[in-house]
């Protein structure tokens, strides 16, 4: 095994797509030692600093859900980070993690965004599901015992609604039928795919101040380049931008 290598093989090699698409009430797995134990300990002494995030509060969402508070941090590729945090997104960015989403997600090519969440006390992400765009996401919790108290909450909590709840609405957390807290602590890492009815949050944090939820979120969106370049012909034909912000933020 490559010794500067962070996603730990025999984890990756581990996750079998039929049964993560099977896998109710639509597909997620929560996964241990996806990143080696070692390289996992680099990244958490080695995380941005929160002077380079941007505050992320009180934003008004669609169909009534409440305000995802946190502090937000995008990557960059030549932002100032650590040697350790780019190259473990530069690994993110090879062959064996983007084979292993499309495997997971059955589609022929896929491209990422990368950024951090640092949530303070009161921080809370109603329950909602993810815009079109998305087909999954990965979630790395980054919190330790060092700086986290498990009760003080963090979770991420899958949410079944059997179906009930169209995604345009805004339902609170004790409306659903069932639910399944994801394991938080000891490198552990939440993956899940889109559909229509992938309901997810995380209950309102309680923790003293100065401290922090720490996660990075890998976005998994769906790369069809013809369609691409349609979308940029009817910009260039309408003079819109051709690249969005967001966009320029895809690897």
């Amino acid at each position: 095994m490559n010794s500067s290598q962070y996603l730990n093989s025999e984890v990756v090699e581990a996750i079998n797509p039929a049964s993560f698409q099977a896998q109710q009430p639509y597909p997620w797995i929560n996964p241990q030692f996806f990143i080696r134990p070692e390289r996992y300990e680099e990244l958490l002494q080695s995380m941005p600093p929160l002077e380079q995030f941007r505050s992320f509060f009180g934003k008004q969402r669609k169909h009534g859900q409440g305000s995802h508070d946190r502090f937000t941090l995008d990557y960059e590729r030549g932002m100032e980070l650590s040697s350790h945090w780019r190259d473990f997104v530069e690994e993110l960015c090879g062959d064996q993690y983007r084979d292993l989403v499309c495997k997971l997600l059955d589609v022929p090519q896929v491209r990422f965004r990368f950024h951090w969440h640092f949530t303070p006390n009161g921080g809370e992400v109603s329950p909602h599901c993810d815009s079109k765009g998305k087909i999954g996401s990965q979630i790395f919790y980054l919190n330790t015992e060092d700086d986290w108290q498990w009760d003080w909450g963090g979770e991420t909590v899958v949410l079944d609604d059997r179906g009930r709840f169209p995604a345009e609405s805004a339902p609170a957390f004790e409306d659903f039928d069932a639910e399944y807290p994801a394991e938080t602590r000891d490198n552990r890492s939440l993956i899940f795919g889109r559909r229509g009815n992938s309901w997810h949050g995380v209950r309102r944090i309680n923790c003293p101040e100065n401290y922090y939820r720490k996660v990075f979120i890998v976005v998994f969106e769906e790369y069809r380049p013809l369609r691409m370049l349609a979308k940029q012909a009817r910009r260039l034909v309408t003079g819109k931008q051709l690249v969005t912000d967001k966009e320029r933020l895809m690897y």
